[in-house]
């Protein structure tokens, strides 16, 4: 059996592509860790096109449409719920996406 292909990719990539406006997100955990994310709005809800988990030992894992997901987590599937996260500039979110890779 083969690994099957996620169906999400297409629609990820899309949105990514997309000339769409762009927000950047950012969330803190209970164990000390952070989440950072890209969202455009789709359905009058923001969908994560870019995703950053920063653990609290400062390992870094990034999600985007070439890579939805690993061992150790994946691109959020559902739409961000907003009222938890704090908005932050794109250069921050940039910054932070750029240093984890």
């Amino acid at each position: 059996m083969g690994v099957q292909p996620d169906l999400r990719q297409p629609l990820i990539r899309d949105l990514s592509e997309s000339d769409l406006p762009r927000r950047h997100w950012r969330g803190d955990d209970e164990d000390g860790g952070v989440w950072l994310f890209e969202s455009v709005e789709g359905d009058g809800e923001q969908w994560a096109i870019r995703q950053i988990e920063i653990r609290a030992g400062r390992q870094v894992h990034r999600y985007w449409w070439r890579h939805l997901q690993d061992e150790h987590g994946f691109l959020t599937d559902q739409a961000l719920e907003i009222w938890n996260l704090t908005e932050i500039s794109a250069p921050a979110f940039e910054a932070v996406w750029e240093a984890g890779g």
